[in-house]
């Protein structure tokens, strides 16, 4: 893992998370155990992966902190946002590691078949998130969604499910990983 990464995370995520409103209320912590456990239903990710509405870069920065060895595209179209992550990545020690890469746009323009991986949190509702990630990605590409516990797996014949992971932080609602495959 990439500590130092992580490390960098936190520290401009404390230093500018008040100033810029980049996450919610309460512990840091909390939002860093939800990306590991989303996270943990992942095997062995490869080649190019994107965090679409990278947000405060959670939880694309935990993803490039798991697996240094992917290459990783942090897109969101809002520029504070960017301006943070970019500066997260400027700061940390990243030598020797596949490139992380901010996209600062919306993701509509992003060129097609590029990717064999897709992270998307809270960036659109899941119909809308495979009907990007159907453009995005190689064929044979993945999904991973992050739903709360209640939501539906979505159905869609471009896509098979590989695996789902439940789990729960304290004092929250349940929540779920879904990891789909491009058929």
């Amino acid at each position: 893992m990439l500590v130092d990464l992580l490390t960098t995370h936190r520290t401009l995520l404390e230093q500018w998370r008040k100033t810029m409103n980049l996450v919610g209320p309460g512990p840091l912590s909390e939002h860093y155990a939800d990306a590991d456990a989303s996270l943990s239903v992942l095997q062995n990710p490869t080649g190019h992966w994107a965090d679409l509405g990278t947000g405060a870069g959670l939880p694309g920065i935990i993803f490039a902190s798991m697996f240094p060895d992917v290459s990783l595209d942090l897109v969101d179209s809002r520029q504070k946002r960017c301006i943070f992550v970019g500066q997260v990545l400027m700061q940390a020690d990243l030598e020797g590691h596949a490139p992380r890469t901010v996209h600062c746009q919306r993701v509509e323009t992003l060129p097609d078949a590029i990717y064999d991986g897709i992270v998307s949190r809270a960036f659109a509702p899941p119909p809308a998130v495979l009907d990007h990630a159907d453009r995005l990605l190689k064929p044979g590409g993945q999904v991973l969604l992050l739903l709360m516990g209640d939501a539906e797996t979505p159905s869609d014949p471009r896509y098979s499910l590989v695996r789902e992971h439940e789990y729960t932080l304290p004092g929250r609602d349940p929540r779920r990983s879904v990891l789909l495959q491009r058929v």
